[in-house]
């Protein structure tokens, strides 16, 4: 699978967002999207943040620790930008570049690849992050928008 046009990944955060989003909420989000990967097999962590706070985090089997390193590197890149860490990606690539040569950003600290989303809440903005991690990037970042949009379709 290619980079997907950007105006794609910008339509997803924009449309992606929370009305509010406490510790319960986590939970909710983190479970489904746990129950979401045991059922297809996935070999994912799940870990969701919010202002620096890891409220959720799950290893699920074919993973390991350097899983999690991945997470907190995609989680910097929310962070520092705002933006998944997919759609910063595709930005630099787009610009004619990596972001690991344009950052200017350390890349044992830093990935711009996918699979980290913005959590935001309308009103607010960007508080977090729900990050997924274990499959090849483009496959990461659609299964945390897809379980986003799952979990957000079923809410009252």
């Amino acid at each position: 699978m290619g980079d997907p046009e950007l105006s794609v990944l910008e339509e997803q955060e924009r449309r992606l967002v929370f009305e509010r989003f406490d510790n319960n909420t986590a939970w909710e989000l983190g479970t489904l999207m746990v129950g979401a990967a045991r059922e297809r097999g996935l070999p994912v962590v799940v870990s969701i943040e919010r202002n620096g706070q890891r409220l959720f985090h799950a290893a699920l089997p074919g993973t390991a620790a350097d899983n999690d390193a991945w997470v907190e590197r995609k989680v910097r890149v929310v962070r520092r930008y705002g933006r998944s860490s997919y759609q910063v990606g595709c930005h630099f690539r787009a610009e004619g570049g990596t972001f690991e040569e344009k950052s200017r950003l350390d890349p044992n600290e830093y990935a711009a690849h996918g699979g980290a989303f913005p959590l935001t809440i309308r009103g607010v903005g960007v508080v977090g992050s729900i990050t997924v991690s274990g499959l090849p990037q483009a496959e990461d970042h659609a299964f945390v928008v897809e379980q986003i949009e799952r979990f957000l379709t079923d809410q009252p």
